[in-house]
């Protein structure tokens, strides 16, 4: 059974830093993501990572402050998330593709993890 399973949300100050972490099991995917969505906004494409190369890639709202990496030993993603701002705030979803490549659109994802809550406080 496919599954991701984030972890590391939480409420942080402005200007501070969280770590989220994506565990997927069953499996190894192409590419995975990272998409994060606010109340009463559309899913956001914050930021992605092909397994095979590392090579990251970022949404521009959060270039410079956001870093994505991964453990292949422990099959899992991170997102490192560094001078938070309160627009940050919102539910940030783990993703999975089985194609290789880049993509902004969530529909290009075929795996979902259940979403982790980060709060941003001013």
């Amino acid at each position: 059974q496919v599954q991701l399973v984030e972890s590391g949300g939480g409420l942080v100050q402005a200007g501070g830093s969280l770590r989220l972490s994506c565990a997927a099991s069953g499996r190894t995917f192409s590419t995975y993501a990272w998409f994060r969505q606010a109340p009463g906004k559309e899913r956001e494409f914050v930021a992605s990572i092909i397994w095979s190369t590392g090579r990251p890639y970022y949404g521009d709202s959060v270039k410079g402050r956001f870093t994505m990496s991964k453990d292949n030993a422990k099959n899992t993603v991170y997102l490192q998330m560094n001078s938070l701002k309160p627009e940050d705030t919102a539910v940030y979803y783990c993703a999975a593709s089985s194609s290789l490549g880049v993509s902004t659109a969530a529909g290009y994802y075929n795996y979902w993890g259940q979403g982790t809550q980060v709060t941003v406080s001013s």
